[in-house]
């Protein structure tokens, strides 16, 4: 058994050996589940799903694209102060 100690802020670390056999790394994430009983389960989030998932999320139907120099301009004007 691994026993961890509970910081003034309510926290835990969980040490190395159970990062590596959870196979987690710096930023990933765990779920915990409370069981009926009075314990807890801690279990590994995994990502799902592809990259490409991620393409055209941004785009907006109906409307031109916008180039990387419209972009640079509006982003000009943020830091700019004047949007």
């Amino acid at each position: 058994m691994n026993a961890l100690t509970i910081t003034t802020k309510g926290q835990i670390t969980l040490k190395k050996d159970l990062l590596k056999h959870l196979g987690l790394q710096p930023g990933d994430r765990v779920a915990v589940d409370k069981l009926p009983d009075g314990r807890i389960e801690i279990h590994a989030i995994k990502p799902t799903g592809k990259i490409s998932d991620v393409f055209g999320i941004f785009k907006r139907e109906g409307r031109k694209p916008i180039s990387i120099e419209e972009m640079n301009e509006i982003i000009g004007k943020g830091w700019a102060g004047e949007l």
